[in-house]
């Protein structure tokens, strides 16, 4: 697949032969070394991950809202400031590295150009906004020795750690059916609803246009997507997230953490066919219910198995019949000698009395150094990061397809050497999209 070619006002024009195999501005750096690091976005979550790498030199600002730059250079006074991250690149000599923290419709065209440019790459979750572009993204670092990481912060913690190592030493045997389900209940719903469930943002339709904010460069914010009026329900964020346009619900802002159980202790990748259920589709609008049934194939020695996303008011029949813990939020996986539930920081062996006297296995998975201390130190030293691209590219391809099943309506038979759903030609307009003129990734 060709690398990308961001040619909107004519910058940003380096070729995927050379920059993507042969980086022409990576650094040789000392573990002690610090590295000359440039942000993409330093508002809400940049901010966030701006106090993950500010071990580092930052080196370069950049965001679409002046006002977030100007801030953020309080601190860092000599750090170069950019609106246009495509002008950032015409000085990529200036950073070795590149966090990504713009909205999600953004993220693949600065990822790219990153990786094009030689640079290390951490990217805000989900990876990019559809299958198309993760599956860009993950090839494209795939041919590179740069260190990728999504962020996907609770992949550092210790309890995911111990998980992965019952289920993948057969603490409950064979793992034929899993289930995830996340009580944030965000997207279309009625007001009453969504006041109910904490919705800080109830939005019906397409929202009316209101005056652009100062310093705003909205042109910017919207990026590869077709022109539409400024509102403040998509600025500033995650309100963005709840529309098809900029991002794609609670399945791939939370799925890329919850799935990511999953996807590691299964050692998951491309389902064999996926199957959604939920509200009438909107146009506009990312439900605020939905599930989405998985069906994933053998894996070495592990079988077939069935896996289920839940989200809002959707939960398993195990859950709503009192037959697990009535946890908020959780993974469940389910196997021929018992059941394993999680979440973030806790786990059970289910039923409780059958492992009273269960001898868990010696911890073989290492300690993380920290999620973003794991991907600086990849970055100096060639270390491997855990939440890297090739692993990250195949979470959000099968998180998006949830979200594609749901919107055609139809369950999808996948083939993931083509990106094609079988016999579902409707599925295209989802599994990738057309850009606005100037804005387009090959």
């Amino acid at each position: 697949m060709n690398a990308a070619t961001l040619d909107r006002r004519g910058f940003l024009t380096a070729a995927c032969g050379v920059a993507i195999t042969a980086p022409n501005f990576v650094r040789a750096l000392g573990a002690n070394e610090r590295l000359n690091i440039a942000l993409i976005g330093v508002g809400g979550r940049g901010g966030s991950n701006l106090k993950g790498v500010a071990s580092e030199n930052i080196v370069a600002l950049c965001d679409v809202f002046t006002p977030a730059v100007d801030k953020v250079a309080e601190t860092y006074p000599k750090a170069a400031r950019f609106t246009d991250f495509r002008k950032l690149f015409d000085q990529a000599k200036l950073f070795d590295a590149v966090v990504v923290s713009t909205c999600e419709h953004t993220h693949a065209f600065a990822t790219l150009a990153a990786l094009q440019s030689g640079k290390h790459v951490y990217c805000e979750k989900p990876l990019t906004h559809n299958i198309r572009e993760a599956r860009l993204i993950r090839e494209a670092a795939g041919k590179t020795k740069l260190a990728t990481q999504m962020g996907t912060q609770i992949h550092a913690g210790d309890n995911y750690r111990r998980v992965v190592e019952l289920i993948q030493t057969g603490a409950i045997g064979k793992v034929t059916e899993a289930h995830v389900w996340v009580s944030r209940a965000w997207g279309l719903q009625s007001a009453e609803d969504a006041k109910k469930n904490n919705d800080i943002v109830h939005v019906t339709g397409k929202p009316a246009g209101e005056p652009i904010p100062a310093g705003l460069d909205w042109d910017l914010w919207l990026g590869p997507v077709k022109p539409r009026e400024f509102n403040s329900v998509y600025v500033p964020g995650p309100k963005w997230y709840r529309f098809w346009e900029f991002g794609n619900g609670t399945m791939s802002d939370l799925g890329s953490h919850w799935n990511d159980l999953l996807f590691w202790a299964l050692k998951l990748k491309a389902p064999l066919s996926v199957e959604a259920a939920g509200p009438q589709p909107h146009a506009e609008i990312a439900p605020a219910t939905m599930s989405a049934t998985y069906q994933f194939p053998e894996r070495g020695d592990m079988p077939a198995v069935k896996m289920v996303w839940h989200q809002g008011a959707s939960k398993p029949a195990l859950w709503t019949d009192g037959k697990i813990p009535n946890w908020p939020n959780g993974v469940l996986f389910v196997g021929d000698k018992g059941m394993l539930l999680s979440d973030y920081g806790k786990y059970l062996l289910l039923p409780e009395k059958q492992f009273v006297d269960f001898k868990k296995p010696d911890p073989f998975i290492p300690k993380s150094l920290g999620h973003y201390a794991e991907w600086i130190d990849a970055c100096k030293t060639g270390a491997p990061t855990t939440c890297n691209f090739e692993y990250a590219g195949w979470l959000t391809e099968s998180n998006h397809l949830g979200n594609v099943a749901y919107r055609v309506g139809k369950k999808l038979e996948w083939d993931p050497a083509t990106m094609k759903a079988k016999s579902c030609p409707e599925a295209d307009a989802f599994i990738g999209r057309e850009y606005r003129k100037g804005w387009t990734l090959g």
